[in-house]
C-alpha cells in the first residue's frame, strides 16, 4: 500500500462524514459522520507516521489523543441526545431548539 492509496482512502472516508453529516437530521446518524471524520483524520495521521523517515511516534502518540478526545466528545453528545430522546421523544435535529425551553 502506498501513500497515495492509504491518502485517497482517507479522503473518501472524510468526504462520506460530512455528507452524513450534512445530509441527515437524525443525531446518532449525524454522530456516526463524525465518528468516520475523526477516524479519517486518525488514518491520516498513522499513515504519515508509517510514511515518514523521522520519528514515527508522534502520530501514534497523537493518534491516542484524538481518540480520548473523541471518546469525552461521545460521551457528552449521547447524553444530549439521551436528554432530548427523554423529552421530546424524537431525534430529530429540528427539535434541538426546543431543548432550551
Amino acid at each position: 500500500m502506498t501513500l497515495l492509496n492509504c491518502l485517497l482512502l482517507s479522503f473518501i472516508l472524510f468526504g462520506i462524514g460530512i455528507f452524513g453529516l450534512l445530509r441527515r437530521r437524525h443525531l446518532v446518524a449525524m454522530l456516526i459522520s463524525i465518528e468516520i471524520m475523526l477516524n479519517a483524520a486518525n488514518m491520516n495521521f498513522i499513515t504519515f507516521a508509517y510514511f515518514s523517515a523521522e520519528d514515527s511516534s508522534a502520530g501514534a502518540v497523537f493518534n491516542l489523543f484524538v481518540i480520548a478526545v473523541t471518546a469525552c466528545e461521545m460521551a457528552i453528545a449521547l447524553a444530549i441526545v439521551v436528554s432530548m430522546y427523554r423529552r421530546r421523544h424524537s431525534l430529530d435535529v429540528n427539535e434541538l431548539r426546543s431543548l432550551h425551553e
